[in-house]
């Protein structure tokens, strides 16, 4: 049922912007800002059960918490980057948009360091029993 209550308010905020392009186009920004606003909050109770198992599965396999904090971290850099270049791009300005998604991608892999040191350190001590 989530699936239709998002995809109402993206027609919803189509429209109205469709319909305010040729009245107010100084409007038409904030009615796509609001209605992008909508979509998240929406989808937020949508991930809300998809977090509460991926806690779950790490407490079960006893994974390092820090491991979990940094790759939710992650997630949200990409989701934030993503949304905030699409509104830039909606605003004319791709080329701001594709350095700002440059910089996110830099800025995830910097992020990323720990978990890739957390690997090494396994795989080393996979060598080392062998």
């Amino acid at each position: 049922m989530q699936v239709f209550q998002l995809c109402a308010v993206a027609v919803i905020t189509a429209v109205c912007a469709i319909i305010l392009k040729s009245q107010k186009s100084d409007l038409v920004p904030l009615v796509i800002t609001a209605g992008g606003i909508l979509l998240i909050l929406c989808a937020f109770d949508y991930m809300s059960e998809s977090i509460a198992f991926i806690k779950q599965f790490s407490e079960q396999t006893n994974l390092d918490k820090s491991v979990i904090r940094i790759i939710f971290k992650v997630i949200g850099v990409g989701y934030l980057i993503e949304l905030t270049a699409g509104s830039i791009k909606d605003l004319g300005c791709e080329s701001v948009a594709d350095k700002l998604v440059l910089c996110g991608k830099i800025i995830i892999f910097i992020m990323s360091v720990p978990i890739l040191q957390s690997l090494f350190g396994v795989i080393v001590k996979l060598i080392q029993l062998a």
